[in-house]
């Protein structure tokens, strides 16, 4: 296993390993998740080359960054952390985003507080709030950078215009958006437009929420509510979605490898430009996504992905409900 570097976009400083860590499956959100585990597959992906890691206030919520924080304690030199805000539950327990300057400044504050760190290496807007001028969030989120409590500030699932205005008021570092072999709609503005900015890609879910790992017992586990939350594992969708998915283990099997493994080496072939998150709270899964790195792709290997599974192929939404997604 050998991890190489990527720098985050022509514009930008911030190198990571080509493959990060994301950590929210250790806040139990697909199914019960135990701290210890979550600890030792965090300091095992430190010493197999992962760089870096990624988190968010909403996880647990909360309780995700006070583990990322207390598994880098001793570390923090070490690695690449980056957090996101705005996500956000009112008192009834209900979603909505926040962009709010003043809310920006509470939210770093909070997620410095509880990760025991100074600054952030990169702080994302985790969704774009439809309420509020993108200029007006950015520019509070820029206040951070000259107060040194964040070194690169991103986007999450944002669209080509307001990537455009977010950039004119701070350089943006990195787009965090869902990319995989299954979620390709980036590929038509969004992918051309952060590329012409100088701005990285990290993609999230790059294994399909798991369903491109092989694996098909989803839901076996308490709090996996994947069966009940993504229309793409409901139904009809989720019967297609898995024959799409065995083209891909088919493809794997004949190349020797895991079926996520040649999902991952798929993104990484994508630009030098790109630095998937697959998330895991198992040392197992974590060793096997970081084997996709040495995974080498041929032309005739991208073809046969490319026919197994077309661009528009899958079948369902990503999310019951898309209107927090800024498109």
């Amino acid at each position: 296993m050998t991890l190489k570097q990527r720098t985050l976009g022509s514009a930008s400083s911030l190198t990571v390993s080509e493959l990060g860590l994301g950590c929210m499956s250790m806040a139990g959100a697909y199914g019960v998740s135990d701290d210890a585990d979550g600890i030792a597959t965090i300091h095992r992906a430190i010493d197999l080359g992962v760089t870096f890691f990624d988190t968010a206030d909403i996880y647990g919520p909360h309780t995700n960054e006070q583990l990322v924080g207390r598994a880098l304690a001793g570390r923090r030199d070490d690695v690449v952390l980056a957090t996101k805000f705005g996500n956000v539950r009112d008192a009834d327990g209900k979603p909505y985003v926040d962009g709010r300057p003043a809310y920006v400044r509470e939210a770093i504050d909070a997620s410095l507080q509880r990760l025991g760190v100074d600054h952030v290496d990169l702080y994302y807007q985790h969704r774009v709030d439809k309420t509020v001028p993108i200029e007006e969030t950015v520019g509070a989120m820029a206040e951070l950078v000259q107060a040194g409590k964040v070194r690169h500030l991103g986007l999450s699932e944002a669209s080509a215009a307001n990537i455009r205005k977010a950039h004119a008021v701070h350089p943006i570092t990195a787009l965090q958006s869902e990319y995989s072999l299954f979620t390709r709609d980036i590929e038509d503005e969004i992918l051309p437009t952060i590329r012409e900015l100088g701005i990285g890609l990290v993609p999230y879910s790059p294994l399909g929420r798991g369903i491109l790992t092989g694996k098909t017992d989803f839901g076996s586990q308490d709090g996996d509510g994947r069966l009940q939350r993504f229309p793409r594992f409901q139904g009809d969708a989720f019967e297609a979605n898995l024959a799409l998915a065995a083209k891909v283990e088919e493809l794997a099997q004949a190349k020797g490898v895991a079926p996520g493994q040649l999902a991952l080496a798929w993104v990484l072939a994508q630009g030098d430009d790109v630095a998937p998150i697959p998330g895991t709270k198992r040392i197992a899964y974590l060793e096997e996504n970081v084997g996709a790195a040495d995974v080498e792709l041929t032309q005739e290997d991208l073809d046969a992905l490319e026919k197994a599974v077309p661009a528009g192929a899958v079948q369902g939404d990503r999310y019951a409900d898309m209107a927090p997604i800024d498109r």
